[in-house]
């Protein structure tokens, strides 16, 4: 570096702003003689807020608040030196010669301001700018040394023990140290070279870095059948949507246009029966109208006084067509067309029921069409992530069972309890429900003890002097000290299996499934129900002998 280079960066050291540390810009000197540049000095004032002005470097203080004007000479000077700079090393001037914030100084600069290291070197521990790495690149002992893209944390590369590189790795210990702690606290562990070990890390990254590709691959291929299943979805649904609307539509179309036949055949109808009966009034007016003449004749008649003029009148009258004669006419108040409406109402009633029996096989098929299918579970840990919390229901249970206070297990007495009067309690059997209704796929069990316990799920409205398993709304299995029995709308099926006290119960409501395992970690299956469920499922428990119990485990 030439000596006009030197004086160079000695003058651009001189003219920095002592609180940016930059080139100074619009230069303003106080009166203390100290130059800054205008915003650094009004940034600094008004970030003090103190009311009172001093110069940062030698604290003289100034009131009232100085008027800054800029010091034209020191611009002109600044201007000078910068354009000098930038001629003489234009790299120089396009790259950042010192460093900044985010970057690594140099170690071996001086000054306020200390130039930009590139390159760090592990033996000497430091870190070099362009300028004083050039040792590095012509001393031959400085040339077998390790060069490491600049970083600033040296520190952490060092043995805070012995303050040497850490160059060595403990096996034993899974950590970095130097060749001292070989000789130390690391004697006669299993050490190897942190190069070395880097080599056999790296293939293990290797491996690692195949499996994650091969995971990438796989996630891809999912992603891919993802958006293939989105797009089947979107255009099943679309098409789903559409088909229902036109059938839809046409139901409405046929009912408009039977609502439009049934409307005309009516007034039709009407039509000739007005006409019928207009034809009929005016028929039966006129037969009035004569009898009343002859009344009128009859009545002249009666009143004649003169004997000869009575006889000849009344033969004449005689002789004459009698009194005119018309059909008789019932006349029944209630002819209407009230059947008819009947009828029509009767077609609506029909017509709700079918929507009414029908819906809930129409929502199960559209909830049915999920694309997060979780595989079936095997194993009693797989099954207890679908455990709920159950309690047991005061109001729907016997008064031949007593429940305990966590209301989650009952006990068949003798004696029986004061539980209130209750539309919900069984009043026959020894039962009760869960408070829990349940609609998706859940897992709950039962611990027995005693003769013959009834595990059961059951719909809210099902028979409350029925026994669970005896009609179409609740399906039981009954735990006997032998064997199983399955029962479902009064049909029994013999269940064979591994007798256990403990019995599981796994409900996939949206599937129709509900399966009664013997709880072990193998979790052998007893019975499996395929059907379709129409209302959420509550959780029951029936016992027959006394003294017998039956209490909701707690899985969850």
């Amino acid at each position: 570096m030439s000596e006009q280079q030197q004086g160079c960066e000695l003058d651009q050291d001189q003219f920095c702003c002592p609180i940016c540390l930059d080139i100074l810009k619009e230069p303003v000197t106080l009166q203390c003689g100290h130059s800054y540049c205008g915003s650094c000095i009004e940034g600094y004032w008004d970030h003090e807020d103190t009311g009172v002005y001093c110069c940062p470097q030698c604290r003289e203080s100034f009131s009232p608040k100085p008027v800054l004007r800029k010091n034209t000479l020191l611009a002109e000077l600044v201007m000078k030196l910068s354009s000098t700079a930038a001629q003489q090393s234009p790299a120089a001037s396009a790259a950042p010669l010192y460093a900044g914030p985010a970057d690594v100084a140099c170690d071996f600069c001086t000054g306020a301001r200390r130039r930009k290291a590139l390159m760090s070197c592990l033996t000497c521990l430091a870190s070099c700018c362009e300028t004083h790495l050039q040792p590095h690149y012509n001393v031959p002992v400085l040339k077998k040394h390790k060069l490491v893209p600049a970083t600033d944390k040296l520190q952490e590369k060092m043995c805070s023990s012995h303050n040497k590189l850490m160059e060595v790795f403990c096996r034993t210990d899974q950590q970095a140290i130097c060749y001292l702690c070989t000789m130390d606290e690391h004697k006669g562990h299993d050490t190897v070279s942190a190069a070395a070990e880097k080599a056999e890390k790296q293939k293990q990254l290797v491996t690692s870095q195949e499996e994650v590709q091969q995971k990438i691959q796989e996630k891809k291929k999912e992603l891919k059948d993802l958006r293939q299943v989105l797009e089947g979805l979107n255009r099943s649904a679309d098409a789903s949507v559409e088909t229902s609307d036109r059938i839809f539509s046409e139901m409405m179309v046929s009912i408009q246009r039977r609502r439009a036949e049934l409307k005309q055949l009516i007034r039709d109808q009407q039509q000739n029966a007005v006409s019928q009966t207009e034809a009929l009034l005016r028929q039966q007016e006129q037969t009035l109208d004569q009898l009343e003449r002859r009344h009128a004749e009859l009545e002249e008649l009666s009143n004649t006084e003169d004997i000869i003029t009575f006889i000849q009148s009344f033969q004449s009258l005689s002789s004459s067509t009698g009194s005119p004669v018309s059909p008789s006419v019932v006349v029944c108040p209630l002819r209407s067309f009230t059947d008819v409406t009947d009828v029509v109402s009767g077609l609506r009633d029909q017509l709700d029921n079918i929507l009414t029996t029908t819906w809930p096989q129409i929502s199960n098929r559209v909830c049915a069409v999920d694309v997060d299918d979780p595989a079936e579970p095997q194993t009693r840990k797989d099954f207890l992530q679908y455990s709920c919390p159950l309690s047991l229901d005061i109001n729907t249970i016997s008064r031949d069972l007593s429940l305990s206070e966590e209301k989650r297990k009952v006990t068949r007495t003798r004696q029986q309890q004061p539980y209130p009067d209750n539309a919900e309690r069984f009043v026959q059997y020894a039962q009760v429900l869960c408070t829990e209704g349940l609609s998706e796929r859940r897992y709950w069990e039962v611990e027995r003890s005693g003769a013959r316990a009834y595990i059961a799920v059951c719909y809210k409205d099902t028979n409350r002097r029925a026994c669970f398993g005896y009609n179409d709304k609740s399906w039981s299995l009954r735990c006997d000290s032998n064997g199983y029995w399955f029962r479902h709308n009064s049909v029994g099926t013999k269940v064979s299996g591994p007798v256990s006290s403990r019995v599981g119960v796994y409900l996939d409501h949206k599937a129709g499934t509900l399966s009664f395992y013997s709880v072990s970690d193998t979790m052998p299956l007893l019975h499996t129900v395929q059907t379709t469920f129409t209302q959420p499922l509550y959780p029951g428990i029936g016992l027959w002998a006394y003294g017998a119990t039956a209490e909701l485990c707690k899985t969850w």
